[in-house]
């Protein structure tokens, strides 16, 4: 969970899958600004095959990279931000938008950090490393997760959100190198973004089932937010 906060439950990933769709449609189209075929655009081949990877309908991802790389007419304008602050309990959270209207972001983040606390730029970022992450799954059995790191250039690895499969962990300036060779070191690339880790994650024993739900319920609601792209908890996984 502190690499990056997903809904847990089934239930609660079922109704997710249209907001998924979303936020991989606006992936796309940033990354499809570079170029519309992914062969020879590195970052959208990743994102993709992140969005085949979910089952995203073709046609809603050729739309996607269509608008992107300006085919369709349409400009395409979202901007990125950052907002930092603590869900209840004090656990320390870090959430990117990408959106094509600040000052409604801003609001919503407004209103539903009223539960925890919003903070103002540098409040709880210090407490989170900005770092590429690489989601991979062995090509074969008995692919060696440290030995690829290493050989790879990653600076760290994990154990990923998907059972099987392991979390990549590199400088930021790094994540396209790692990216492209973690395949020689047996090891199939699933996604690679930037995203932020906690340095200090609060133990979710130290938390109450009740005070836990709490923070669950308040990551939730962040993440079904229109403009919310990533959610980045401070709680151990």
């Amino acid at each position: 969970m502190g690499a990056q906060w997903k809904a847990k439950h089934k239930d609660l990933a079922a109704n997710a899958k249209g907001r998924l769709f979303g936020k991989l449609a606006k992936d796309i189209m940033i990354a499809a600004r570079h170029g519309a075929d992914p062969a020879a655009n590195s970052r959208l081949r990743l994102v993709v095959e992140q969005a085949r990877k979910v089952s995203m309908p073709k046609d809603t991802l050729e739309r996607a990279i269509k608008k992107g790389a300006g085919l369709t007419g349409e400009t395409v304008h979202f901007e990125h931000a950052m907002y930092e602050g603590f869900a209840p309990h004090r656990v320390p959270v870090m959430v990117e938008c990408l959106t094509d209207n600040v000052n409604r972001a801003a609001s919503e983040m407004r209103v539903l950090f009223r539960k925890g606390q919003l903070g103002t730029s540098g409040s709880v970022s210090w407490d989170f490393n900005h770092v590429g992450m690489i989601e991979a799954e062995p090509a074969q059995a008995g692919a060696d997760a440290e030995l690829a790191a290493i050989e790879a250039g990653a600076q760290d690895f994990q154990a990923g959100e998907d059972d099987g499969t392991t979390l990549f962990i590199t400088e930021p300036t790094d994540l396209d190198l790692v990216s492209r060779a973690l395949p020689a070191q047996g090891f199939n690339v699933l996604s690679a973004k930037l995203g932020y880790l906690p340095k200090n994650p609060v133990d979710p024993a130290s938390l109450n089932a009740e005070q836990l739900e709490e923070v669950e319920a308040f990551l939730a609601a962040l993440d079904n937010s229109e403009d919310v792209q990533n959610v980045f908890a401070g709680l151990q996984g």
